[in-house]
């Protein structure tokens, strides 16, 4: 079948989701083709969902700029869409001479790039802020925070959607035509033909950009894996704790979420393989052992969970790391902005991007604010943080909230019902788990996964052997161990 756009949006992460957001505010039709079953499948849900400062890139870069941008709307952005965003700080640890004089040229690069809120603090002001850390000194990083990273990528796309936008799941591009001064989009499912294209496909941003004839570009994987520490652990770590970062890594750090839990990483491990989110047993021990110089709480039986991510970075043919790469290049590809290396800071400065790659746009076209353009995205409190009062309230208006699917997370039928039916068409068993919460305590689904598994069954009306887990190709059930 063939579509026809104005606008079509090659990826649907946060970046890609944040163009779909901010496009529709214009009077456009806008289409996000996105490969894979969800919009947090990738980069944008694996991440140590940290509100960066940004006075750790190179001043006059768009990297510093843009995560500047990026830290002082965020609360903004966090009261429309319905996220969390807790604005709780960071600090940098040292203990050397050494560290000393790289947290004041941090901290000179930070104010030359606008980061306010910068301090240097001594070691009873560091164990004030933060009393299990080990450090003798450190860098206060006051309006650095923790959000969300899930449904700030979901609430941006179905904001999109609110406004217009129409996602298509499971599309993967196979090549890119020009033809009659339009693109055809050709995917595993359908075709587009749109006017525009954006390239924020992430991880596949090469292979796009060389779809489009922007050819050259060396990008290469690096790995971060991360261990989930229990709940229990939460209260012990106010804010984010780093190790005296190096030139171009921040290093392991120990960072807790805005749902209690804790994160260990990411370390930083090249890669060519940007599909194995596997995490070795020695990786996981090295984790444990580098951070706990840090904050000395890490036991391996607080560990829940284990998770990676893989950061797509444009080096130059020395290797070294470029700046975000954000053009619209007419003269090999009228017509289309190209989105090249947006790793870290790439969640936090997700709307900026967004804003600059239209605003490229904007200077080869026109293009008409819409009159009824609605920024807020409307969502319903979840039943763990309800008070009583508003538990017996919601029971009584739906007896669905009175059985509790997920005990760990408090996660009920009604919440998991409404996730099945979210605005995106998401089905799998991880998309209702980043809009619910659902399978991420301390059990880790043990209790609760075939519960939903047979909610979404029964819901869609499929077979279990159609219910996928988080891509397309990963089956929850794949049949049947005794017929009759």
């Amino acid at each position: 079948m063939l579509h026809y756009f104005d606008a079509a949006i090659i990826g649907g992460g946060v970046v890609g989701s944040a163009i779909a957001r901010e496009l529709s505010r214009y009077e456009l039709s806008i289409a996000v083709i996105e490969e894979n079953p969800d919009v947090v499948c990738e980069a944008s849900g694996r991440n140590s969902a940290v509100v960066h400062g940004g006075f750790a890139y190179d001043t006059g870069s768009l990297k510093a700029r843009l995560c500047v941008e990026g830290n002082r709307m965020m609360d903004t952005l966090s009261s429309e869409l319905g996220f969390r965003f807790i604005r709780c700080g960071k600090v940098l640890v040292g203990n050397t001479d050494e560290d000393l004089k790289q947290l004041e040229r941090t901290m000179a690069q930070g104010k030359a790039n606008g980061a306010t809120g910068l301090e240097l603090i001594d070691s009873a002001k560091l164990h004030e802020l933060v009393p299990a850390v080990n450090g003798s000194f450190a860098m206060f990083s006051r309006n650095s925070g923790i959000m969300d990273p899930f449904l700030f990528t979901i609430n941006l796309a179905e904001n999109a959607v609110m406004n217009g936008a129409r996602y298509f799941l499971s599309h993967k591009v196979i090549s890119i035509a020009r033809k009659d001064g339009r693109y055809v989009v050709h995917t595993e499912a359908d075709d587009f033909s749109v006017k525009w294209i954006f390239n924020a496909s992430g991880k596949g941003a090469k292979a796009i950009s060389d779809m489009l004839g922007i050819t050259g570009y060396r990008i290469i994987g690096s790995k971060g894996n991360y261990l989930v520490l229990d709940k229990r652990l939460g209260p012990l770590l106010p804010m984010p704790v780093y190790p005296v970062p190096s030139n171009t890594y921040m290093g392991i750090h120990v960072t807790p979420t805005v749902d209690g839990n804790v994160t260990v990483g990411p370390d930083a491990v090249n890669t060519d393989d940007f599909s194995y989110y596997g995490v070795p047993a020695d990786k996981m021990e090295y984790l444990r052992e580098s951070a706990s110089t840090l904050w000395p709480h890490i036991d391996k039986k607080d560990v829940i969970r284990t998770f990676s991510g893989i950061l797509s970075k444009w080096v130059d043919e020395n290797g070294v790391i470029q700046d975000f790469k954000i053009e619209v290049r007419p003269d090999l590809a009228p017509c289309a902005v190209n989105l090249i290396g947006i790793e870290s800071p790439g969640l936090t400065a997700a709307v900026p991007i967004a804003r600059y790659a239209i605003s490229l746009m904007a200077e080869y076209t026109s293009l008409k604010e819409k009159k009824d353009f609605n920024p807020v995205h409307e969502s319903a409190k979840r039943f763990a943080e309800m008070d009583t009062a508003e538990r017996e309230k919601a029971i009584k208006a739906d007896c669905r909230y009175g059985s509790l699917v997920c005990s760990c997370e408090k996660v009920t039928e009604a919440e998991i019902i409404r996730a099945i039916h979210n605005p995106l068409g998401v089905h799998t068993m991880t998309g209702i788990k980043y809009r619910t919460r659902a399978m991420m305590g301390g059990c880790q689904s043990g209790f609760c996964q075939m519960k939903i598994e047979k909610l979404i069954e029964k819901e869609l009306g499929i077979r279990p052997e159609d219910v996928r887990y988080l891509r397309t190709s990963s089956w929850v059930l794949s049949g049947k161990m005794r017929e009759g």
